[in-house]
């Protein structure tokens, strides 16, 4: 596949998510729930992730709110998609992966390739904080010492 046909993927995976989110909304019941947001950016975003789980403590449903840009809140409904039937470990090891693939570290495997287009972040340093801004929210959320409690997660220069 060429740059260009790279470039024309990421923007239409992008709109498309933005405009038509698949994950937007709250899991119920929430067992897990935690919200960031982006202080830095141009954009106000905010966006509180909540997660289902079944009784094996795997993600059964994982939803967001929130306003933002549009690779904001694209790369939170990939990510509320991705996260879908993981256990928590598997879901803390998804997101290391993302943040180093939109730093140009690498890419996803064919099971999880649909995160491969957010790899156009890695082109726009500026915006990796946008495109980051959920997966810090799904791992707070995930490592939360009160797993039903509600806490704020805020993104800066120190965590990206």
């Amino acid at each position: 596949m060429t740059l260009g046909n790279v470039r024309n993927l990421y923007q239409q995976v992008i709109v498309e998510r933005y405009k038509k989110p698949r994950f937007r909304g709250v899991a119920e019941p929430v067992h897990r729930h935690h919200r960031g947001h982006n202080p830095s950016c141009g954009d106000t975003i905010e966006i509180t992730v909540s997660l289902k789980l079944d009784d094996q403590n795997r993600i059964e449903r994982a939803c967001f709110e929130g306003e933002g840009c549009s690779i904001a809140m694209a790369s939170a409904d990939l990510m509320a998609e991705a996260v879908q039937g993981l256990t928590i470990p598997e879901a803390l090891h998804l997101v290391e992966q993302f943040q180093g693939m939109v730093k140009g570290e690498g890419s996803f495997p064919p099971e999880q390739r649909k995160l491969n287009v957010m790899q156009g972040v890695a082109q726009y340093p500026v915006r990796i904080k946008c495109a980051t801004l959920c997966w810090h929210t799904l791992k707070a959320a995930l490592e939360a010492s009160t797993p039903l409690g509600v806490s704020d997660f805020v993104s800066n220069e120190a965590t990206d």
